[in-house]
C-alpha cells in the first residue's frame, strides 16, 4: 500500500503541474496577445478627408505613393512615340500595278494592225491606272529598250520611296517630294509627268501603329518608373495641413489610420493566429522532445525569459534596433535547458520581435545567427566568467553579419561602423545579462545547470570538505562512486555530470556519525557490536535522512538531493537483519530493517545505487581478479534487480549489461595488479656506493 500511495501521490502532483503550466501558457499568450496588439494598434489616428492634421505624421515603414507614382508613369508614356511598322505588301502591290500597266503597252506596241490613236484609246481602257492621253502617249511611243529603262528607274524610285515608310499624313507630302524627284531628272517633261502619274495614282501609306508594340513600349517604359517611396519617418503630412485623399491613403498604408472603435477584428484574429502557430514551433517541440519541461517549473522560467527578453528588447529598440539582447534567452536556456530548446526559442523571438518593430532582413538575420552560434558556444562553457566570452564572440558574430550586409547593400562606412558598435555592444550585453541573471534561475527557481553541477563537483565545497576531513573513508568511497557512475551514464547516454555529482554526495549523511560506518573505522573499534542490530539499524538507515536534511540546509539541488535519498531505495540492511535473527526469542520483521525508499525514480539515481554497493562488495574481495571482480558486480546487479529495487526507473536490461562492463573496467583499473619489488638492503647500498 505504502508502495501505491507514493506513485498516487506522484501521479497527482504531475497532474497538478500539469494544470498548473497549462494555466501559465495560457496567461502567457494573453500576455503575448497584448504586448503585439499594443504594438500595432499603437499611434492609430481618427481622421477623415478634409480634417486637419492634428500633429504631424510619419510613415512608420518604407510605404509607395501610388499617386505620384502613377503620376510619373502618365507623364513618362506621353512623350513616348508610338511603335510603326512598315507593310512590306504595299510597294509589291504598287509595283504589280504598274508591271501591269508597261505590259499592257509592250503588248500594245507590239500591234501592227491598229494606228498610235486607238492605242492610247485601248491603253485607257485597259490600264488600271488613270492617266492623260499625252501620258499614254509617251508610254507608248518608248522604245522597247527605253521602256524598259524607264520601268526599272520607277521600280527604285518606288523601293527608296517606300522603304522608310510613308504614314497617311505624311502622303501628301511625299506625293509633293515625288515631283521634285523627277524635276530633278534628266528626262524629258512627257516621262518625268508619266513617272510622276504613275507613281502618284499607286502610292498608299505603308507605315501603320503597332498597337500591341506600342501598348508593350508603354508598359515597359512604365515599369521602368521607380516608385515613389515614402521612406519610414518621412513625414506624410505636417501638422495643420488639410488631410487630402491621397494622405490619408499613404496614413492608411502605414497602418496609422483609425477605422473603427476599438481593435480592428481583422487584426485581433491576425494576431492570435500567428501567437498560436509561433507557440506550436516552441510547445509542439516541448512535447515531443524534453516532457520533463511540462510536469515542472521550467516551463516558468522559459516564459519568464522569452517575456522579460521581448519587453527588455522593446524598451531598447528606441536607442537602437541593433542593441536588443535577443541572444540572452538563447545564452540562458541553452544552458538551463538544453542547445535545440534554446535554437528554437531564439527563432520564436526573433520572429515575434521581427513582427512588432518591423526588424528588417539585416537585424532579422544578425538576431538569428548570433543567438544560434550563442546557444552552440554556451553549452561548451565550463566557468561562469567564460559566458562573458561568449557575449563577446556573439557581439563579433553580429558585427560580422552587419558588415557583410552593408558591403551587399553598399551602406556607407560610418552607418556600418555605428551598427557594428551597437552590435558589439549587444552581445557583450547578452553575456552580461545571462551570467547576472543565472543564480536566479539557479536558486530561486531551482534549475539544475551543469554550471552548478561543475561547481559542486569542486573538492573545496564546504561539504566536500568535510567529509574528507571528518569521514575519510567515505569521501575516498564517494569519489570512486563517482567515478564508476560518471562513466556508466555515459555508457548508456544519462547525465554523468548528475551521477557523478550526486555519488559525492550521498553519503554526506553519515557526517552525523562518521565512526559508525565500516569504511571510517580504521584503527578502532567498531561501536555497533555494542548495540542491539534495531539499534544499528536506525542508525545505518538514518545517514539517508541525516543526508536529505544536510543537503537542504545547504542549499543542494533538488535533483541531488533526490539521489542521497534514494540511492538505498528500499533494501534490507542485510548484515544487522540476519544478526538480529540469530536470536530466537524475538519476532524479527525484514521491513523493520528495511531503508525508507523511495527507490531510484531516475536512471542517474539508479546507478549511483549500483556503483555504491558494487564499490563496497568489491572492496571486501580478498582477491579482486578480473573474473571474481565481474562476477561480483554482476550479482550485485542481479540482486537490485530481483529486489525491485530498479522496477521505477527506466534501465532496460540492455542498460544494465552495459553498465555492469563499465563498472568493471574503472575497479579493474582501480585494483590492478602492482610488482613486487625485491628486498633491498640500503645499508648495503650505501656501502658499496
Amino acid at each position: 500500500m505504502k508502495k501505491k500511495g507514493n506513485k498516487l501521490g506522484i501521479g497527482k502532483l504531475k497532474n497538478k503541474r500539469v494544470y498548473l503550466n497549462g494555466l501559465l501558457l495560457v496567461i502567457f499568450t494573453g500576455v503575448l496577445f497584448f504586448i503585439t496588439i499594443q504594438k500595432v494598434e499603437t499611434k492609430r489616428i481618427n481622421v477623415k478627408i478634409g480634417d486637419i492634421a492634428p500633429f504631424e505624421i510619419r510613415a512608420t515603414k518604407d510605404i509607395v505613393d501610388e499617386r505620384a507614382t502613377e503620376q510619373l508613369k502618365r507623364e513618362a508614356i506621353s512623350r513616348l512615340q508610338p511603335v510603326y511598322r512598315v507593310s512590306p505588301s504595299v510597294p509589291m502591290t504598287m509595283k504589280s500595278t504598274i508591271k501591269e500597266f508597261f505590259d499592257d503597252v509592250r503588248e500594245l506596241q507590239s500591234r501592227e494592225d491598229i494606228g498610235l490613236a486607238k492605242k492610247i484609246e485601248l491603253l485607257g481602257e485597259e490600264s488600271r491606272i488613270l492617266l492623260s492621253r499625252s501620258e499614254y502617249q509617251t508610254a507608248l511611243t518608248f522604245s522597247p529598250e527605253e521602256l524598259d529603262t524607264f520601268e526599272r528607274n520607277i521600280y527604285d524610285l518606288i523601293n527608296q520611296i517606300m522603304g522608310a515608310g510613308i504614314r497617311e499624313e505624311d502622303l501628301e507630302y511625299e506625293k509633293e517630294n515625288i515631283e521634285k524627284i523627277f524635276e530633278s531628272l534628266d528626262i524629258s517633261e512627257g516621262e518625268k509627268e508619266l513617272g510622276i502619274s504613275l507613281i502618284n495614282n499607286t502610292i498608299q501609306p505603308n507605315k501603320f501603329i503597332d498597337e500591341e508594340a506600342t501598348k508593350r513600349r508603354k508598359e515597359e517604359e512604365a515599369e521602368k518608373i521607380e516608385p515613389v517611396v515614402i521612406k519610414e519617418h518621412q513625414v506624410i503630412v505636417r501638422k495643420g495641413d488639410i488631410i487630402d485623399s491621397n494622405a490619408l491613403e499613404l496614413i492608411r498604408e502605414s497602418g496609422l489610420l483609425k477605422e473603427e472603435e476599438g481593435y480592428d477584428n481583422g487584426i485581433v484574429i491576425g494576431v492570435i493566429i500567428l501567437i498560436l502557430l509561433l507557440q506550436i514551433l516552441v510547445f509542439g517541440y516541448i512535447y515531443l522532445f524534453n516532457p520533463d519541461i511540462i510536469y515542472g517549473n521550467k516551463l516558468l522560467v522559459l516564459l519568464i525569459i522569452i517575456t522579460s527578453i521581448i519587453l527588455i528588447s522593446q524598451g531598447l529598440y528606441n536607442i537602437s534596433p541593433f542593441i536588443m539582447p535577443i541572444s540572452a534567452a538563447a545564452l540562458l536556456i541553452a544552458i538551463l535547458f538544453d542547445i535545440r530548446l534554446s535554437l528554437i526559442v531564439n527563432l520564436f523571438t526573433v520572429l515575434i520581435l521581427a513582427f512588432i518593430l518591423k526588424l528588417d532582413d539585416t537585424q532579422m538575420i544578425m538576431y538569428l545567427v548570433g543567438g544560434s552560434i550563442g546557444g552552440f558556444l554556451a553549452v561548451r562553457k565550463k566557468l561562469r566568467y567564460n559566458i562573458l566570452l561568449n557575449g563577446l564572440l556573439i557581439g563579433i558574430i553580429n558585427i560580422l553579419t552587419i558588415i557583410s550586409f552593408g558591403l551587399i547593400k553598399k551602406l556607407e562606412l560610418m552607418d556600418i561602423l555605428i551598427r557594428g558598435g551597437y552590435s558589439l555592444l549587444n552581445g557583450v550585453f547578452s553575456g552580461v545579462l545571462t551570467i547576472g541573471t543565472l543564480p536566479i534561475w539557479e536558486n530561486v527557481f531551482e534549475v539544475l545547470t551543469h554550471l552548478k553541477l561543475l561547481e559542486l563537483s569542486n573538492p573545496n565545497q564546504p561539504l566536500l570538505k568535510r567529509l574528507l576531513l571528518e569521514a575519510p573513508g567515505t569521501y575516498h568511497h564517494s569519489i570512486i562512486v563517482g567515478n564508476l557512475s560518471e562513466r556508466a551514464a555515459e555508457s548508456i547516454g544519462a547525465d554523468p555530470l548528475i551521477a557523478r555529482v550526486g555519488a559525492y554526495y550521498h553519503d554526506i549523511g553519515k557526517l552525523s556519525r562518521p565512526y559508525f560506518f565500516k569504511e571510517n573505522q580504521l584503527g578502532m573499534d567498531n561501536p555497533h557490536d555494542k548495540l542491539q542490530p534495531t539499534m544499528s539499524t536506525l542508525i545505518i538507515t538514518n545517514h539517508v535522512k541525516d543526508g536529505i536534511e544536510l543537503g537542504k540546509k545547504n542549499k543542494l539541488p533538488k535533483e541531488i538531493i533526490d539521489i542521497i535519498g534514494q540511492h538505498h531505495g528500499d533494501t534490507v540492511v542485510s548484515y544487522f537483519y540476519h544478526k538480529a535473527k540469530q536470536d530466537k526469542s524475538k519476532d524479527v520483521k525484514m521491513d523493520d530493517f528495511r531503508y525508507p525508499g523511495p527507490k531510484p525514480q531516475t536512471r542517474e539515481a539508479a546507478i549511483v545505487m549500483l556503483a555504491d554497493s558494487t564499490e563496497a562488495a568489491v572492496r571486501s574481495l580478498k582477491e579482486p581478479t578480473k573474473k571474481n571482480v565481474e562476477e561480483m558486480i554482476r550479482n550485485i546487479i542481479r540482486s537490485k534487480l530481483e529486489d525491485g529495487q530498479l522496477e521505477e526507473c527506466d534501465l532496460t536490461l540492455k542498460d544494465l549489461n552495459i553498465i555492469a562492463q563499465s563498472f568493471s573496467s574503472i575497479i579493474m583499473g582501480i585494483f590492478h595488479e602492482r610488482i613486487e619489488y625485491p628486498d633491498i638492503d640500503l645499508s648495503e647500498e650505501k656501502g658499496e656506493a
